[in-house]
């Protein structure tokens, strides 16, 4: 489980978070929404320990997954090493990685479809495939939390469809919190139990996805018109996705 009680961040006279309480139980998945410069990462940061409160409470194991916006690896390193960087906390100040911490990450590496990368270097890698090697890093750590900062951010459809596949199977083990940011709701439909909407202001909304998502609500959050449909997926079944008012619209 991890938690923010009443949380609060403030730099300087602006105030980022104000009494933020969220809570995301092993088994659930947490997706947030929220436009530009609202503190989606600030709030991220803050459930990481990253950044210190200026009043509330934070509860989180000590040990947390967590993948990044940007790799922030300069050296070269092979996509094996960069997996193992994942078991650090486990192996102490002055450890060192052994077989089973290899086996593990040889393991994640698997579970993400990257097995045939592991002795690939990291930094020759497509943006899709840095980012899917950064989620079997967190993986690696063993932790009961896996938290992801707009993992999707900078990737293309087919990258985006392969990532949240994979945060969608993770999540149906039921054996891990999950929280993601993101800029697009159709992530949450895709890969999330619950939402939480960082309106403007410093208004929260937050509750099961499809309560949440709601044309009216996004409309609040990014202040454009939004359109709900429910289209066939893959298999025949149905799936709702949000497209905004503008889609598909021609200039005159």
């Amino acid at each position: 489980m991890i938690s923010l009680e009443k949380a609060s961040v403030r730099f300087g006279p602006r105030t980022v978070l104000d009494q933020l309480s969220v809570k995301v139980e092993v088994g659930q998945s947490l997706a947030i929404l929220g436009p530009n410069g609202r503190g989606k990462t600030t709030a991220l940061r803050a459930m990481l320990g990253f950044q210190p409160l200026s009043g509330g409470t934070r509860t989180a194991p000590e040990i947390v997954g967590y993948v990044p916006q940007a790799a922030g690896i300069n050296q070269r390193y092979s996509v094996l090493d960069v997996v193992v960087m994942g078991r650090a906390a486990r192996l102490g100040l002055f450890g060192q990685p052994q077989a089973a911490d290899f086996d593990a990450a040889r393991e994640v590496l698997a579970e993400v479809g990257l097995l045939h990368f592991a002795e690939a270097m990291f930094d020759r890698l497509s943006g899709g495939e840095r980012q899917l090697v950064l989620l079997a890093r967190a993986l690696a750590t063993g932790s009961n939390v896996l938290v992801l900062d707009e993992p999707a951010a900078a990737l293309d459809l087919k990258n985006q469809e392969r990532l949240l596949s994979l945060l969608g199977k993770i999540r149906a083990k039921g054996d891990k919190a999950i929280i993601f940011t993101t800029h697009d709701p159709n992530h949450a439909f895709a890969a999330a139990d619950d939402a939480l909407l960082m309106l403007p202001g410093a208004a929260v909304l937050s509750g099961p996805v499809h309560e949440t998502i709601t044309a009216k609500h996004l409309e609040a959050l990014y202040g454009v018109s939004m359109r709900l449909v429910d289209m066939p997926g893959p298999n025949g079944d149905m799936h709702r996705a949000v497209l905004p008012a503008f889609a598909g619209k021609v200039a005159a």
